[in-house]
């Protein structure tokens, strides 16, 4: 018997389940954190993101759908993957290690203000948990992308979106999901309804006080 049908059927019920539980449970912290990361870039900030594998997929998708387009034409955003740079990342992996590859990118280009993105899915990558510890010196606000309950990240992170799922496709279907979703929510913050970034300090509030 071909099994095929049954293991679609099932990832299909099971990621939508989790999409619509989880952004609808946690509707109030995306519209923190793009509120957040509108008013960062307002400011003439910029946005930093990392991550391994397919992590570094989604924060390579978020950088061009901010430096170039989403939905319709508008100014360029700013904001760089730290996964993209093959003789940096050469580099710090062999006079720092891998450990470092972020951290040290954090360091260099990484200002008071500028936010960082960082996106693992077991909250336990040392080179993530690395660059927050960077970032957290630059005084820098910090949002993970987790899930597994967000393992070291859980603690470091000033806004934490963790997926309450063990399974890591479905994780980062969440993950993309988000990125599309901040990415909509900043075209509407900054290029739509910028008057509430001066009236509503709704996302200022820190998700883990």
């Amino acid at each position: 018997m071909d099994l095929a049908f049954s293991i679609i059927s099932e990832h299909a019920q099971k990621g939508a389940e989790l999409r619509l539980t989880y952004l609808e449970r946690e509707e109030n912290l995306i519209r923190s954190v793009a509120l957040v990361l509108a008013r960062s870039l307002a400011a003439g900030k910029k946005i930093l993101i990392c991550g391994n594998g397919g992590s570094a997929a989604d924060a390579q998708h978020l950088a061009a759908e901010l430096v170039g387009r989403y939905l319709y034409d508008r100014p360029s955003l700013p904001a760089i993957a730290l996964s993209v740079d093959t003789s940096i990342l050469t580099a710090l992996s062999n006079d720092y290690g891998f450990d470092m590859v972020f951290s040290r990118q954090v360091e260099a280009l990484g200002q008071a203000g500028d936010c960082l993105i960082a996106i693992s899915t077991s909250g336990n990558s040392r080179n993530i948990v690395n660059a927050i510890l960077s970032a957290r010196q630059n005084e820098m606000p910090i949002i993970g992308l987790t899930g597994k309950k967000g393992g070291d990240m859980a603690q470091l992170c000033d806004y934490l979106f963790d997926v309450p799922s063990d399974s890591t496709p479905l994780i980062q279907e969440i993950h993309s999901a988000l990125v599309h979703l901040l990415c909509r929510l900043l075209d509407y913050y900054l290029f739509e309804n910028a008057s509430v970034l001066i009236t509503d300090h709704e996302g200022e509030k820190n998700a883990h006080p």
